[in-house]
């Protein structure tokens, strides 16, 4: 891999990218029943694409809303309603995980002297718990939500947020890392050196925009920048 030329910030996409979506159901499986890893695809599916939608709508509401939207759509398709149930599967997801990496990871792009950001569809309230949990707050320069904004991503104002925020004026100088393919293509198409995180085994989008680099985990980040 090429090394990414005049970097001055890494920005990092939040949700699974940095923490383990998967992670709420999988702990509650045995109470939710043999549908658990089709309930997480669909609730982390429809997360996204109540995003989307509501972006093209223009009715706009916070990624705390849209999340549990798209957890009471899951878990109907699976006729799970169990008392309770869902609302311990939300706290949960204020409690997720980071990926084992991402802590040294991060601390190793500090020490190169770079600025680190989150920009995340997540809604304040909600970063804030997750990157308290995982015990990375002082790991970040900024964490920057789309509320800001009201607009969810790929949509270029919130890309050109990041930038503003930063005190950053040339896209290129901003490395953006993210494991989604569509934010990947969105912002490499706006400007920014892409680095995407190939958890998952996905194949890049037909979409505009191509990632510089793709890697398999946070720890292959550092020789880059």
């Amino acid at each position: 891999m090429e090394k990414l030329h005049g970097i001055r910030a890494c920005v990092f996409d939040a949700y699974g990218t940095l923490f383990d979506v998967a992670g709420p159901v999988a702990k509650l499986a045995n109470e939710i029943g043999p549908h658990a890893e089709d309930i997480s695809k669909l609730w982390r599916q429809k997360q996204l694409e109540y995003s989307w939608l509501r972006s093209l709508m223009g009715v706009h509401a916070d990624f705390w809303h849209v999340t549990g939207d798209a957890l009471d759509y899951a878990l109907d398709q699976f006729h799970v309603s169990e008392p309770g149930l869902r609302d311990e599967i939300l706290a949960l997801y204020l409690k997720l995980d980071a990926y084992p990496e991402v802590a040294d990871a991060l601390a190793v792009v500090k020490a190169k002297g770079k600025l680190t950001a989150i920009l995340s569809n997540g809604s304040p309230s909600m970063l804030d718990a997750a990157v308290r949990h995982a015990g990375l707050d002082k790991l970040f320069n900024m964490v920057l939500s789309v509320e800001d904004v009201g607009i969810y991503k790929p949509s270029r104002r919130v890309y050109r947020h990041a930038m503003q925020k930063l005190q950053i004026h040339d896209a290129p100088s901003i490395c953006f890392v993210t494991s989604n393919t569509w934010d990947s293509h969105g912002a490499a198409h706006f400007g920014f050196q892409v680095v995407r995180v190939d958890r998952f085994g996905w194949k890049d989008d037909r979409l505009p925009g191509k990632p510089a680099a793709l890697v398999k985990d946070l720890g292959e980040l550092s020789a880059l920048v």
